[in-house]
């Protein structure tokens, strides 16, 4: 009697979790649907599911990971950060800007309200004039507090598996040439001649265009946009 190959193992949560740490980037978004249908399994792993992570790195793994056991598995999630308000992940500020709050929505895959604390996060950052007035001028980027930032950037990264933040768009950018014009449509900010209103018609999920969160500004400006992604501190990034 023939007999075919024998049926495929699934591999164990370890197994998947081990798989997930240490593949490419490729492989790493081959198992995202994997990684989420596991939930039961990372939660029983406990603060173990995360050793594998530094909290004061970017591994986005770790971001999905968290994002898994908020969706599916709310309740563990007290056991495995240190600062309820804080988050898992470290995001320093030099000038007293609490990024607690940030990483919880992000954690929530709350992206317009992210998106808000981030534009009010950076007008902090330009000064009291630009807090006052309601919006940054381009050449207030420049002076903008380098760590606070590489924590913005960070956590949009960390909480989008890697396509959003400001790193993501001005390598979209770099790919492009440079042309802004090019960047727009690819990052869902403009169809045609039709800028995208906001908020309504921009994609606030995991399922938005790459590049498409943060906004920097309302009026998505080229002079803000590109002061800000060839601050010092983010071109460090690329």
């Amino acid at each position: 009697m023939l007999s075919g190959p024998p049926p495929a193992k699934t591999p164990s949560g370890d197994e998947l979790l081990q798989r997930f740490v240490t593949g490419t980037t490729r492989q790493r978004r081959s198992l995202l649907k994997s990684i989420e249908a596991s939930s039961l399994e990372l939660a029983a792993m406990g603060k173990d599911v995360l050793s594998s992570f530094d909290p004061e790195g970017e591994d986005w793994a770790a971001g999905w990971i968290l994002q898994v056991l908020q969706r599916h598995q709310p309740k563990v999630l007290p056991s495995l950060l240190t600062d309820q308000q804080s988050g898992w992940f470290v995001a320093p500020s030099s000038v007293g800007i609490d990024y607690g709050p940030l990483q919880q929505e992000l954690l929530a895959e709350r992206f317009e309200q992210a998106d808000r604390l981030t534009s009010s996060a950076l007008r902090q950052l330009a000064g009291p004039e630009a807090e006052r007035r309601g919006y940054v001028y381009f050449s207030e980027a420049p002076c903008m507090a380098s760590l606070d930032l590489v924590s913005l950037d960070r956590l949009w990264t960390i909480y989008s598996q890697g396509r959003f933040g400001f790193t993501a768009q001005a390598r979209l950018l770099a790919a492009l040439d440079g042309r802004y014009e090019r960047l727009w449509p690819r990052i869902g900010w403009k169809d045609d001649s039709t800028w995208t209103r906001y908020p309504d018609a921009f994609t606030w999920s995991m399922s938005a265009p790459e590049g498409h969160m943060p906004l920097i500004n309302q009026l998505r400006g080229v002079r803000l946009m590109d002061a800000v992604l060839n601050h010092p501190a983010l071109v460090e990034r690329r």
